[in-house]
Parts: structure tokens; sequence; C-alpha cells
């Protein structure tokens, strides 16, 4: 008999791509997320999830489309508990498309909920797999830089895929992000689009030695080669012409200050990284500036790096 009745799980935002890190750095924030409540019933079929929240009503109800569902039944069927009639409720705080790592943010509650529900069967690296599968239901890939710093929290390095090998990599305390969404929506699939399916050599050695040189930096606390080596070869060339103002905003965010600056994820969100809260707040007003003249309302998230990942917020107990 389960000890839990039902049990709500928080799940923050993330950064993915880190500038060099194309699918395989990711970082969480502070300030905004996802929270999935999944309720034990007895018996009877499986419901289409329950939304609520700020965009409840642009997500999915139906449990094959949603990827907190998805999440959830992948887990189940994995840990055969598939009879399990497990009810879920998505609040979604998170705007789709926006680079934040919205739809990671719902599979990676809904996983963590449903494994404590459950008696923790897994530990936490362990669930990041069906955080990925919402993944693959919301943009078609199965990546896990945005799902495992959500889960796991702080930044973290995808070494490999096949097999799955995640490493979670100390960063200097004073570092803060500035992350700045304008309301428009991205969706990661036509930002994949945009990218070329080969890359030269002589640009392949360059990515390969600034994700090294990236790495070293956030070791050692070192800034100046964190700046050095956040140049992207791969997606940000393409994807800057989805982004209205990228070049001026990420001019602009430089001249502040910012160790470097890039489109969080697949955009349109853009976030930089900094040396100092202070440092921070300046670089996200001066981006969000960028955008306001443009005429793009936008909000901005300045945080340190979120260390904690997803948690359990609340429950209650048979």
């Amino acid at each position: 008999m389960n000890k839990y009745e039902s049990v709500t799980a928080f799940a923050p935002a993330s950064v993915a791509n880190v500038g060099c890190g194309f699918d395989i750095m990711g970082f969480a924030i502070e300030g905004v997320g996802d929270k999935v409540t999944v309720i034990l019933k007895e018996g009877g079929n499986k419901s289409d999830v329950i939304l609520k929240g700020k965009y409840g009503h642009l997500v999915p109800f139906q449990r094959i489309k949603n990827t907190a569902a998805v999440a959830v039944d992948a887990f189940l069927r994995a840990t055969g508990n598939s009879h399990a009639n497990i009810e879920i409720i998505l609040e979604k705080n998170m705007p789709l498309g926006s680079g934040m790592g919205s739809s990671a943010s719902s599979s990676a509650a809904a996983v963590f909920a449903v494994n404590y529900i459950m008696g923790n069967p897994l530990t936490t690296s362990e669930l990041i797999p069906f955080a990925m599968e919402g993944e693959r239901v919301a943009c078609g890939t199965a990546h896990a830089d945005n799902v495992a710093p959500a889960l796991l929290g702080g930044f973290v390095l995808i070494r490999s895929y096949n097999p799955l090998d995640i490493i979670q990599v100390e960063s200097p305390s004073d570092l803060y992000s500035a992350v700045v969404h304008p309301h428009i929506e991205l969706n990661t699939s036509d930002a994949r689009r945009v990218l070329k399916n080969e890359v030269s050599v002589e640009n392949a050695i360059i990515q390969s030695a600034n994700t090294a040189g990236f790495m070293v930096a956030l070791i050692k606390s070192d800034f100046a080669l964190m700046k050095r080596s956040m140049s992207d070869l791969l997606a940000e060339p393409k994807r800057t012409q989805l982004i209205p103002g990228f070049d001026e905003i990420k001019n602009a965010a430089m001249s502040t200050g910012a160790i470097g600056c890039g489109i969080s994820g697949s955009g349109p969100s853009v976030f930089a990284l900094c040396q100092g809260e202070k440092n921070a707040l300046a670089v996200a007003s001066i981006m969000q500036h960028g955008f306001s003249k443009i005429g793009l309302f936008n909000e901005a998230y300045v945080s340190q790096l979120n260390s904690k990942g997803t948690s359990i917020i609340d429950f209650s107990e048979v």
C-alpha cells in the first residue's frame, strides 16, 4: 500500500546549449517553473490531464500528447506499475516555445512526483530517460539538456546519449544568469529545421575546443576563459534570424559586462552569464531595453544557478 495519496512537485526552468554546448550542456535557473500534482486513484481508467496555470489552456490535455503524462506513463511501464491509475494535474506556469525548458519542466516535475508517490524506486538520475520521453512528444527529439538540469539542478554535461552519461559540474558561486524572454513563440522543431546536417572539420575542432575550455572555466572559476569559450558555430549563426534584434541585444549585453550571451535553448529567450548579481541585473535591463525598443514585451529572470533541481513541495498521506 502506498503511503501517499497525492504528491506535488516543482521543476525549475532551464537554459540549454549554453553557447558552445549544443544539445550537451544546460543549467537550471530560479524564479520560474511548472508544478505537477499526481494522485493515486483506486481502479478505473487513466484520465486525461487536468490543466491549470497561466498557460494551461495552451497545453494538450490528451494523455498521449501531454509531456507530463507521457513521462509518467513511461515511468509506470518501466517500473511494472502500468496498472496504477495516476491522475495528473499540471499547473503550467511557463510559456510554450520560450527556450527556457518549458516542456522539460512539466516532464521533470511529473516523473519526480510519480516516483515519490510510488515509494521512490528510482534515483533522480534514473528518472531522466522518462522525462526525455516527454521531450520527444513535445519536439520530436528526446534530448536531455533541459530535463537533466531541471531534475538534478545546477550545471550538467551530457557526455553521451547512448548510453546516457550525465555529469554534474560544479560552478562558481558568484556565477549568475540573466534570461530575458520576449513574448513570441518559437517551436523547437522549427528552430532545428534551420540547422545544417554537416559541420566542417575546422568548425568541429573549434567547437570542441570551446566546449572543453568552458568546462575547465566552470571548474576553475576562470571567467576570462569562460568568456573566450562561449562561442557557438553550430546553432547560433543560423538561429539568430529567428529572433528579432538578437545581434544588437547580444552586443549590448557584452558591452554592459556579460561574460557571454547567447540563445537560450532554441530561443527566442536570450541568456547571459555574469559575475555577480549587480552585473547580471544591469545586463538583464539592457537586454530588456533591446527587446522593448523593437516593440516586444518581455520578462527577465536573474538568479544564481538553481542547485536544488526538482523538489516535492506538497503531499497528502493516505
